[in-house]
């Protein structure tokens, strides 16, 4: 199937941003996961996990901004896996993919569900099926462009939000005055190293979503630069959100104190610390941008599965019915609504098993990250086109290493989520070798976004005679002789 005409490709990269930073539900990340690292940890040096991680997270950028100059295509990290390690690898790439993105979706729905259902007495499916319906809705109906915008208000609401109260907790700091002991590289000396490595897996896990922008090649004006400069800003806005919120949050509860303000207050302590420096207003508006933003999240993260749907449909690796948009949208909303329906069905326990499914998702992506950093480096130095060592090899290099590192301690953390991951994607790798038996042309195909595959005819074997017939010259002067 041919790409879209250049009329159709009516995304920026401001608009591609939107889906990634939605993704991530950065207030989602500053209201619960910061306070619980800290309340786990008491670490007064977490910001420097975060900008760590985003440091990592832009060295991987410097590899993937190469493979998308090079391959444009709507098959995302799927197809850079394809080019770079085979398309075995790929296809196995494909199924992680699938099953992190959804894996972090239903997980949201269970979140979103078990955190508003007090709120309007209900159960929580209620209020997974309603999300359910507005996320199968728009991604029906709406366009991406329509999308982008639509995302745009919670996403830039929690931006703000995010820097009022951070700015509000350093104007009027705790006890001892501003924490700036906690950006000394030294603090990370005082937990041990497996509460380190769980801290930097959190750290790595709250950035899920920025590579997402790959995923909209083919809806953009400029893919070459457009999705990658998307990246790029999206993993520094992030880090930058995610580092000045944690210590403006360690600032405001005074040096030392903030283990134990986290363990006492919960996910309660971004809105208690923001109930006495800001307006009344404030903290209800972030109550609503919460929600609104976890919303924002799974239609964004409906919108990623749709993609690597279309993508495999064009290279018939999936049913060939799942290269339009709408039918890949619809199988997404079935398959999520079936998942939901599974865990009521069963009676499973909401918060537990929404939080277990967004945790093994936000792992998932992680392995994926490194696999794709790994094909990255050998396919830029397998076919070389002009990049220099840097773009080809330092940065590639480095990000394999230290997102294996990342894979690593989160396999020591959650040995079963990552081999549960590490499982689905071999046995997309064993489905990929069946299709180089069983479906050669689809094989030729994986990875190519649909392109014509042309199959030459193999030339036909003439067998050599053994000795002259008898109408050879050779053979008559022989039997004359």
């Amino acid at each position: 199937m041919p790409p879209p005409p250049v009329a159709a490709r009516r995304l920026g990269g401001a608009s591609v941003a939107c889906f990634a930073l939605a993704a991530a539900t950065p207030l989602t990340v500053v209201t619960a996961v910061v306070p619980g690292a800290y309340a786990d940890s008491g670490l007064p040096g977490l910001p420097l996990l975060f900008a760590a991680v985003g440091i990592v997270l832009l060295l991987f950028m410097v590899g993937c901004t190469g493979m998308i100059r090079r391959l444009p295509g709507p098959g995302a990290l799927y197809s850079f896996v394809a080019r770079g390690l085979g398309r075995p690898a790929g296809v196995g790439a494909a199924w992680l993919a699938l099953l992190s993105y959804n894996a972090l979706q239903v997980g949201l729905y269970g979140v979103v569900g078990a955190a508003v259902a007090p709120l309007v007495g209900a159960p929580w499916w209620t209020v997974a099926a309603a999300c359910w319906c507005v996320v199968a809705l728009c991604g029906m109906l709406l366009r991406p462009s329509s999308t982008a915008r639509l995302l745009a208000v919670p996403v830039c609401g929690g931006i703000v939000l995010i820097a009022g109260y951070a700015g509000a907790n350093l104007l009027e700091p705790g006890v001892g005055g501003v924490a700036w002991a906690a950006l000394h590289p030294g603090q990370l000396g005082e937990v041990s190293r497996p509460v380190l490595g769980l801290l930097l897996v959190v750290a790595a896990f709250t950035f899920v979503g920025f590579e997402t922008t790959v995923a909209y090649a083919e809806d953009v004006r400029r893919p070459r630069s457009a999705t990658a400069r998307a990246a790029v800003g999206s993993v520094l806005i992030l880090t930058l959100l995610y580092a000045t919120a944690s210590w403006a949050m360690a600032a405001a509860t005074g040096p030392g104190r903030i283990g134990a303000a986290a363990a006492a207050r919960g996910p309660e302590l971004a809105f208690d610390l923001a109930a006495t420096r800001t307006p009344s207003w404030a903290v209800p508006l972030g109550r609503v941008l919460v929600v609104a933003g976890l919303l924002a999240a799974m239609l964004a993260l409906h919108h990623t599965v749709v993609r690597y749907l279309v993508a495999l449909g064009r290279d018939r690796v999936l049913s060939a019915g799942l290269a339009a948009w709408r039918p890949a949208s619809l199988t997404q909303s079935l398959t999520a609504g079936l998942i939901i329906g599974g865990c009521v069905l069963f009676d499973r326990p909401v918060v537990a098993l929404g939080n277990r499914l967004a945790v093994g998702g936000g792992l998932g992506v992680l392995l994926l990250l490194a696999v794709t950093s790994l094909a990255a480096l050998v396919f830029l130095n397998r076919h070389p086109d002009g990049e220099g060592i840097w773009r080809r090899f330092v940065a590639p290099g480095v990000s394999t290493v230290l997102l294996g590192a990342l894979a690593y301690l989160a396999y020591l953390s959650f040995p079963e989520l990552i081999l549960a991951a590490a499982g689905t994607a071999l046995l997309g790798a064993l489905y990929g070798l069946v299709l180089r038996f069983a479906r050669p042309v689809v094989y030729a195909g994986i990875g190519l976004g649909g392109a014509a595959v042309v199959v030459a005819p193999a030339a036909v074997a003439v067998p050599r005679p053994r000795s002259p017939g008898a109408h050879r010259p050779e053979r008559v002067n022989r039997l004359a002789g």
